[in-house]
């Protein structure tokens, strides 16, 4: 089992942008310090549903203030950004950080972000294959040249390569030879686009065991009808991740009294703040019927209630990775307690 912790520097109401991006660090190095296994950074543009604009930024900041724990973005929003420059940026962090860096991709949403940044609607709504293949064959390639519908370039060379070897080791020596990729998959599409490349699932917190385990059994379906053979498919699969929820109190109503009132306040000030590129009309979740669902979904409760919910999900989804949103509470000495809590008391039941 690997847990994790998600990390999306929430900006709660009647807070600042700085306090949201501390308690987001702090609950980073206090992660590492607990022993839990990996820390997820979330982006966001314009909203105070997360306050931080660039995963990769605050990824480089966390593997300088860590040694041992694994980070990631989840997710890097590649419509909005350049494969190229994001190649760049992850192979930079894999390679400084001795392969502690995943980099987590996705389509994000219609938002103005699009129009903001110059990518057009075009690259939300036909453009993610072109972006992650071209992003692949910037981390496994030495030189690299493009041809597509939205980026045309003459063949360039990789620098740095995130295939190098490092000073003082032979080559030959096994290693991670490139940044980990995985895929946030929130529709059939995109789940047959991980599968046939051969990439893992980011999973989103408001599905269930029965919905994830769906997806999962799509996923498996399309990578063999690719070409993947049964060996990679079991290999890959390993590295999913569940996205969720996780709050640590005494009993169930503690934990879930402090998230249903802390959360619905955040999730509706964070989820009306989002403005459609080209003025869809969008159906926003009700706030409190959400945290309530997330309560229910999720770990949740006593300790030993959240290590039996993280088992069920395993068993039932064969997922055994996860990324646990720990900062529900939107207060720095309730997140630091959960987190502690987690690692301390959850995690020890696991393993």
């Amino acid at each position: 089992m690997d847990v994790g912790a998600f990390i999306l520097a929430a900006q709660f109401p009647g807070q600042g942008q700085e306090e949201a991006l501390h308690r987001a660090v702090r609950s980073a190095e206090l992660s590492e310090e607990t022993g839990l296994d990996a820390v997820w950074v979330a982006e966001h543009h314009f909203v105070p549903y997360g306050v931080c604009p660039s995963a990769v930024t605050l990824a480089a900041l966390l593997l300088g203030r860590t040694r041992r724990i694994g980070v990631g973005t989840a997710v890097s929003v590649l419509p909005t950004a350049h494969p190229v420059a994001l190649g760049e940026q992850a192979a930079l962090l894999h390679l400084l950080s001795g392969g502690r860096f995943t980099l987590g991709v996705g389509r994000g949403g219609p938002w103005v972000d699009l129009e903001v940044f110059g990518s057009g609607l075009g690259a939300y709504e036909r453009g993610f294959p072109e972006s992650l293949d071209l992003l692949l064959r910037w981390l496994r390639e030495p030189r690299v040249g493009a041809d597509g519908e939205r980026f045309a370039f003459r063949e360039v060379t990789v620098v740095p390569r995130s295939d190098d070897v490092p000073a003082g080791q032979a080559v030959g020596t096994p290693r991670v030879i490139a940044p980990q990729v995985i895929v946030a998959c929130t529709s059939p599409s995109s789940v047959r686009l991980a599968a046939e490349r051969g990439l893992p699932m980011l999973l989103g917190m408001h599905c269930g065991d029965e919905e994830k385990a769906e997806v999962v059994g799509l996923w498996r379906k399309s990578a063999l009808a690719a070409g993947r053979s049964p060996e990679e498919v079991e290999a890959v699969a390993a590295r999913h991740v569940s996205a969720g929820v996780a709050q640590i109190a005494d009993d169930r109503p503690a934990a879930a009294e402090v998230l249903t009132k802390a959360m619905p306040g955040w999730l509706r000030q964070g989820l009306e703040a989002h403005v459609t590129v080209d003025g869809r009309e969008r159906r926003m979740r009700d706030p409190v019927a959400y945290a309530e669902l997330l309560c229910e979904l999720h770990p949740v409760g006593s300790p030993r209630l959240c290590a039996d919910r993280l088992a069920a999900t395993a068993e039932r989804t064969g997922i055994r990775r996860f990324a646990l949103l720990v900062e529900g509470s939107g207060d720095l000495a309730a997140t630091e307690e959960n987190v502690r809590r987690l690692g301390g008391e959850v995690l020890p039941l696991l393993r």
